[in-house]
């Protein structure tokens, strides 16, 4: 036996026990160089483990570096990533780089072998293996037959590697997962006897020609976006529409985040796509000519001299017909969430009591259903709730019931089986009350949370996920288990590749098989699977930390109240109504728990715009207005800034001081597109002075109040009683002179001699004063106080 045969990483041969020896007895010696060194070990620790984990790089693909294990160890490729009876060698590809701060001298690199050539037997063993990160004595001995020399490695420096090992090297008979670990020897300053610097392991699946039952499988295939489309549309006849930018169009182009899911999608016969009915609409508009909003806009009306012309037409295009070609390919299902996927945990637990939220839910799994099947033109199932991440508690199960739903994707974390369960149950739980739960696996779906975009992180993920599926297929063969896998909504393109290559490996393998969601939730429940949904103390910190507040959902459901009173006046309303509903459930999308600051200014958005409109209708405001008089007429101007004609509407003036200045009924209003219009209102004051007047805008029919904002202006009465004091003045003098001729003539007729009352009657009418008679009537006349009201009014 060789001497590289008898090594093992626990250091217990005995070949190995006298520099062991030497060793203990010069490490107070090294203590301090150990201490000196440490340092320069940070910064390279700094400088080429953090850059690999920021990369994406598997933390299970290596071992970290460390002062007593210098050197970084990943593993790119393992080839092929099964083996078999028929299998001649498995190449495993690395690299190797030392992050310590001295030379490693006469590195070389080997694949360990199993003390027990036995695959491992559990998944928990599956676990302990991937988080161990320093080398052990249970990763076994080093093969010889695999060394691959590095040479002297100076401190920073990288190195490629390619071991080589067959399966009757590892004397593999049994079907299962087994652990290859490639290790890095070599000898350092402060030691100088050849020994193990750093580690990577990986899983090696064995298959054998008798399969067991196939493990079912649904995939979550999503394709979501950020809302794009906003509120406002052009004000022409097409009512084109307006994107807040024009990224979904980059997208959607070849090599575009978009298009390579599709793509790659397309080649996975049995997926469940999962979709957002608000971005097939977002799409659709594109392929139709658009417009883009320029930035701080949000608020305003959609003009040209606001947008610019969108130029993602033709790719748009391209995109909805790969897509409509890869959802109909036999054994596919489409999944339609609610439109624009509104966050069910952040209305669930910071939207209590708000009015509006359950009928915009059952509104949006209506929707979002009927929006997929049109664009698509293919068979969608709707009800399905899928909370943020997966993460389910009772409020969040709640809002879900409410909303309709009658299956709900749930985070395995939601409800954790026994640690009694020797197996992996099916995904299948039902919750009561007619909702079912799917739970997806925690360790499976965790593989692909991230973005896989190194050949290490995909390999390290590859590899896992085979052996995870194998072992959960091996765990009790007879019985056909059913599995759902759940990755972000925000699937990587590098993650998706992963992913769809994962499972097209296992297929080839004969354990797995992909099913529709749909065949995943039918599946028989095992008794002894996890039912429990956690309450709310139990939600995870972290995930509530994202979620939408109480204010911003307040403020999206506050506006359904200002939607409804615009709704009231226009003549045309479906072309408001349709894209501020839309644009409502936008403002809720769980798409902006990645994107918070983006999600804030698409909801100030929507509320100015709506804010905006409704102050377009408005009396405008009036300085003082100077009434001449007791009596006279207000005018008040009504003005339409909108694109379309308005009615049911009513101004009412209303007087602080009735007592003093009365002001006349109602006026309806009905006013065109664009117009100004103004209504006379007739007034009648009693006194002089100033009074202020309210001119408010009413709905009319049910329902009807107020609308917009109340004007006050002040009338000055400047002249009430003059007209009547001119009347009565001038009566009052010719009443005056009337007496004094009347006491003159009396005074005349008794200095004449008295008439014989025998006398015969003066027929000719020469003794009467016909011209004196009249003028008392003309002064009576001109006394008449009608006679002087009429006066005055003109």
């Amino acid at each position: 036996m060789s001497e590289r045969s008898e090594r093992t990483v626990g250091g217990d041969s005995l070949r190995d026990a006298a520099p062991l020896r030497t060793e203990r007895a010069g490490q107070a010696r090294r203590t301090v160089r150990r201490l000196a060194a440490l340092l320069t070990t940070g910064a390279a620790l700094l400088t080429t483990t953090v850059p690999a984990l920021a990369a994406g790089t598997d933390r299970h693909a290596f071992a970290t570096a460390s002062p007593q294990y210098p050197a970084t160890v990943v593993i790119d490729t393992v080839t092929p990533r099964i083996a078999d009876q028929a299998t001649g060698s498995v190449i495993i590809t690395g690299k190797v780089t030392n992050s310590g701060g001295a030379e490693v001298k006469a590195a070389h690199a080997a694949i360990r072998v199993p003390l027990s050539r036995k695959p491992l037997h559990t998944r928990s063993d599956l676990s302990l293996v991937a988080t161990r990160t320093d080398p052990t004595s249970t990763d076994g001995n080093d093969l010889p037959s695999t060394d691959f020399q590095l040479g002297d490695l100076p401190a920073g420096q990288t190195r490629d590697f390619s071991v080589h090992i067959s399966p009757s090297d590892l004397r593999i008979t049994d079907a299962g997962v087994y652990e290859l670990a490639v290790d890095v020897w070599g000898t350092t300053e402060d030691k100088e006897v050849s020994h193990p610097v750093g580690i990577a392991r990986t899983f090696l699946p064995y298959n054998t020609p008798a399969a067991p039952q196939k493990t079912q499988i649904a995939a979550l295939w999503p394709l979501t976006h950020t809302p794009e489309l906003v509120a406002q549309t052009m004000q022409d006849n097409e009512q084109t529409p307006v994107l807040r930018d024009d990224t979904l169009a980059k997208d959607l182009a070849k090599g575009g985040r978009l298009y390579g899911l599709v793509e790659t999608g397309a080649k996975l016969p049995g997926l469940t796509w999962v979709v957002d009915p608000d971005l097939l609409d977002a799409v659709y508009a594109m392929t139709k000519p658009y417009r883009v909003q320029k930035p701080g806009t949000g608020k305003d009306s959609a003009l040209d001299e606001n947008t610019v012309a969108g130029t993602g037409k033709d790719v748009a295009a391209a995109w909805l017909a790969m897509l409509r070609t890869a959802v109909a390919a036999p054994g596919n299902e489409v999944v339609a969430l609610p439109y624009a996927d509104p966050d069910l945990a952040s209305l669930a637990h910071n939207g209590a009591g708000l009015s509006g939220v359950d009928t915009a839910l059952q509104k949006a799994g209506t929707v979002g259903r009927l929006t997929a099947e049109g664009r698509l033109s293919v068979d969608v199932r709707g009800n399905v709730a899928w909370p943020y991440d997966g993460y389910l508690d009772q409020p969040t199960t709640a809002v879900a019931r409410t909303a309709g739903d009658d299956l709900v994707l749930v985070n395995g974390a939601s409800l954790p089986d026994p640690s009694s369960l020797n197996y992996t149950p099916n995904a299948a739980r039902p919750l009561g009350n007619g909702l079912t739960a799917v739970a997806a696996d925690q360790t499976v779906s965790e593989l692909f949370q991230r973005d896989l975009n190194t050949d290490q992180a995909r390999t390290a993920a590859t590899q896992r996920f085979l052996a995870e599926t194998l072992m959960i297929t091996q765990q009790q063969p007879q019985d056909q288990r059913s599995l759902l896998l759940m990755p972000p909504r925000e699937l990587t393109l590098d993650t998706a590749r992963t992913l769809a290559d994962a499972i097209t490996t296992a297929q080839s393998g004969n354990w797995l098989a992909l099913a529709k969601l749909s065949t995943v939730a039918t599946a028989a429940a095992n008794p002894e699977a996890n039912t429990t949904v956690p309450g709310l103390g139990e939600y995870p910190a972290g995930v509530r930390s994202s979620e939408l507040p109480a204010s911003a959902l307040g403020d999206v459901m506050s506006m359904q109240s200002g939607l409804d009173q615009l709704m009231r006046i226009l003549t045309q309303p479906q072309r408001v109504r349709s894209p501020f509903s839309a644009a409502m459930l936008r403002s809720l999308s769980t798409a902006w728990r990645d994107a918070a600051n983006s999600g804030d200014t698409y909801r100030s958005g929507v509320q100015g715009y709506l804010a905006n409109l409704i102050s377009a209708v408005k009396v405008p405001a009036k300085s003082v207005t100077t009434l001449p008089g007791d009596s006279g007429t207000l005018l008040v101007s009504v003005k339409n800034g909108l694109t379309q004609a308005v009615g049911n509407l009513q101004l009412r003036l209303t007087s602080v001081q009735p007592n003093r200045l009365n002001v006349g009924p109602p006026e309806d209003v009905v006013l065109d597109a664009t117009t100004v219009r103004t209504l006379r209102f007739p007034a009648e004051a009693q006194v002089n002075g100033t009074v202020q007047i309210t001119a408010q805008l009413y709905t009319t029919g049910p329902g009807g109040g107020e609308y917009g904002d109340p004007v006050t202006f002040t009338v000055d009465v400047t002249s009430v009683t003059q007209g009547v004091l001119y009347v009565i003045g001038g009566g009052v003098v010719l009443m005056l002179l009337a007496a004094g001729r009347f006491y003159l003539q009396r005074k005349k007729r008794a200095d004449e001699p008295v008439e014989d009352p025998d006398a015969p009657l003066d027929t000719t009418g020469a003794g009467d004063d016909d011209g004196d008679d009249s003028e008392p009537e003309s002064a009576a006349d001109a006394a008449d106080p009608a006679a002087g009201d009429e006066k005055v009014g003109h």
